[in-house]
């Protein structure tokens, strides 16, 4: 691709085998194939293309940040002397870094080497993703990296550190739709100390307020028809004329307040949670220094879901409530719990609670599942083994989300239901009041379809959600300095 010369160099031979001329040649043949209208200048467009092209790795902010730091004019643009300049010193650091991996000095990098580098910083990593780090820059096969194989992949991502490098290449992306989701974030041993962790919290944090409140509207629609269904509406559009018609535009984001304001709790008790449930599984395993496997991650990620679900589980209740509340009916969050506590009592709370509990496993194990092996087939199947772009991880999050909630619905929707009933005292209940109850109830009266009630306008807010969450999340990892991992 941008490489040359001889791949038996030593870590510091590109000095030797390559002159001064054949360094001008290599990076002006560059320059003007990343220049597109060949203009002499390189700017943000130029470069996204050309590196699209040059089929070079690429992570949200790429261009941006290296046109950022390469330009010393601010003209928003690089001349070939700026360009020139930047890359010389960027390959100087890459050189520092290989010439460290390179235990033995004999210009290649095999997977021993790489592991016990990554091992010494604190970095543990995997047999399994040794290999296929090697794998994404060995382009003779080798099973081994030369400088130059290793300059060509990291010549363009804005970081020559080596913990940002290994981040870059492992780590996942948090996508909020607004539903009990599967596995928290990993967090490595150099994010931990320097505090990142915390700001990528924040950022997921941020990330599904303004997701969820965007989507709110569909939420709402999607929980009338839930406990409603073809009893009271005949559609999308009559169950939204009635939500407009009885309280106007403004309750179309009942509900929304609570369910922003439960994020945090669930976050930190999902995360807390997480952690502990990683350690166990390790210890189990017999070997805590090194990664969860696929399987391994769904089992921890589950249990931190039905931890932080039981735990705040009462204000999932009363989201359904203050979602399904006519104008008037409750004044705020604090005088609908305190109602419903007065009149139904403390068990009111956790209506429900079971089918939420179990409907986890499925939506956490399949949505995971689905979105890993997604993401793995697109980095096989295309050259170089390339970072999936911005559109492709949003695409693969929404189809694994919609097959995690296809699984799981028919659990959400009685959950629903039960958190919807209002238990009057003196009055003898007339519909079933329990989960098998209410399974039997729906499929006798409404048949199968009856269990996937309201669930188009959850698919309609999948993708809004997933691209409102992604790039929030990677505006505010930006804001917080974390955006480049």
């Amino acid at each position: 691709m941008m490489g040359g010369g001889n791949t038996r160099s030593t870590p510091y031979s590109h000095h030797a085998y390559e002159s001064p001329s054949e360094v001008e040649d290599r990076l002006g043949n560059l320059f003007r194939q990343l220049d597109e209208n060949g203009d002499g200048r390189i700017d943000i467009h130029d470069l996204s293309e050309g590196l699209k092209k040059l089929k070079v790795p690429q992570i949200p902010g790429t261009a941006e940040k290296l046109i950022e730091r390469a330009d010393v004019n601010n003209s928003n643009d690089l001349t070939l002397a700026e360009f020139v300049n930047y890359v010389q010193e960027h390959e100087k650091k890459l050189l520092l870094v290989f010439s460290t991996l390179d235990a033995n000095s004999d210009g290649r990098v095999d997977e021993r080497e790489l592991k016990s580098s990554f091992q010494r910083l604190g970095v543990h990593i995997t047999d399994e993703e040794s290999q296929k780090l090697l794998q994404r820059m060995d382009k003779d096969g080798t099973l081994d990296i030369s400088f130059d194989e290793w300059r060509d992949y990291l010549l363009f991502h804005p970081s020559a550190n080596l913990h940002d490098i290994i981040l870059y290449w492992r780590h996942a992306t948090n996508l909020d739709v607004g539903e009990d989701l599967s596995v928290p974030d990993d967090f490595s041993l150099e994010e931990w100390l320097s505090g990142k962790w915390w700001r990528h919290l924040v950022a997921g944090g941020v990330a599904g307020m303004v997701s969820r409140t965007c989507t709110a509207p569909l939420d709402r629609l999607k929980v009338f028809l839930q406990v409603h269904g073809g009893n009271q509406f005949e559609g999308l559009s009559h169950c939204f004329r009635y939500m407009l018609k009885e309280g106007g535009v403004k309750s179309l984001w009942r509900g929304n307040g609570i369910n922003v304001l439960k994020i945090a709790p669930e976050s930190a008790l999902k995360f807390a949670a997480y952690e502990q449930a990683k350690r166990m599984v390790l210890q189990f395993g017999g070997r805590k220094e090194r990664e969860l496997t696929i399987y391994e991650r769904f089992v921890a990620g589950s249990f931190a879901g039905g931890f932080s679900q039981t735990v705040i589980y009462p204000l999932e209740v009363l989201k359904t409530r203050l979602a399904l509340r006519k104008t008037g009916q409750y004044k705020s969050i604090l005088d609908a719990a305190k109602k419903i506590y007065k009149y139904e009592g403390i068990r009111s709370f956790y209506r429900g609670y079971v089918p939420n509990l179990l409907g986890i496993i499925p939506y956490a194990g399949i949505d995971l599942a689905i979105y890993e092996t997604l993401k793995k087939t697109y980095i096989d199947h295309h050259a170089g083994n390339a970072t999936p772009s911005i559109f492709v991880i949003i695409a693969c999050g929404a189809f694994s989300s919609s097959c995690g909630q296809i699984a799981s619905y028919p659990l959400a929707l009685v959950r629903t239901r039960l958190q919807a009933q209002v238990i009057t005292p003196g009055v003898v209940q007339t519909q079933p009041v329990t989960m098998s109850g209410l399974f039997r109830q729906i499929i006798s009266n409404e048949g199968l379809v009856g269990l996937y009630r309201g669930i188009t306008p959850n698919f309609m807010k999948v993708a809004p959600a997933v691209s409102i969450s992604y790039v929030v999340y990677e505006k505010c990892r930006q804001a917080l300095g974390v955006s480049m991992t």
